[in-house]
C-alpha cells in the first residue's frame, strides 16, 4: 500500500493526514501525538477512528494541522484520517454509512433522507424541518 493522503477540516482547522503501513507511528506536525495532544480526551480523537475498525498498529500516521485550538485540530486529523481510510479500503464503505449524531448513538444515513414529519399545527413549537427520533 502506498501513501493516501486526504484532508480533514473542522472550525477552522485544518489538517492533511498520510496515511501508510507500518508499526502504529502517528507523528503530529514532526511530535509523537500524544506531546502534541497532552490531554487524553483529545487523544481519543486520533486513535477512535483506527479502534472502529480494529487496525490499530497497523498503519503509521504523518498529520500537518494548522489553524484553530487544540480540539478543532483534533477533530480535523480525525475527518481527514476517516477519509483517508476509507478512500484505502472498500470494505469501509459499509461503515461509513453510519453516521454519528452524538455519543454512543448512531443513526444509519438514510434516516437524514426520510420525510419531514407533517405539523399538525401552523403555530406548532416543532419545526416542519424537526425529526423526531
Amino acid at each position: 500500500m502506498e501513501m493516501i493522503n486526504a484532508i480533514g477540516r473542522r472550525k477552522t482547522a485544518v489538517a492533511r493526514v498520510y496515511l501508510m503501513k507500518g508499526e502504529g507511528k502517528i507523528t503530529v506536525n514532526g511530535k509523537d501525538y500524544r506531546e502534541y495532544f497532552p490531554q487524553v480526551h483529545v487523544q481519543h480523537n486520533v486513535t477512535d477512528p483506527f479502534a472502529v475498525v480494529g487496525a490499530e498498529n497497523i498503519y503509521d500516521l504523518k498529520i500537518n494541522v494548522r489553524g484553530g485550538g487544540f480540539k478543532g485540530q483534533a477533530e480535523a486529523v480525525r475527518m481527514g484520517l476517516s477519509r483517508a481510510w476509507s478512500n484505502s479500503t472498500k470494505s469501509s464503505k459499509s461503515r461509513s454509512r453510519i453516521r454519528s449524531t452524538s455519543p454512543g448513538i448512531a443513526v444509519p444515513s438514510n434516516v437524514r433522507n426520510m420525510a419531514s414529519p407533517k405539523r399538525a399545527n401552523a403555530s406548532s413549537s416543532l419545526s416542519a424541518n424537526c425529526l423526531l427520533i
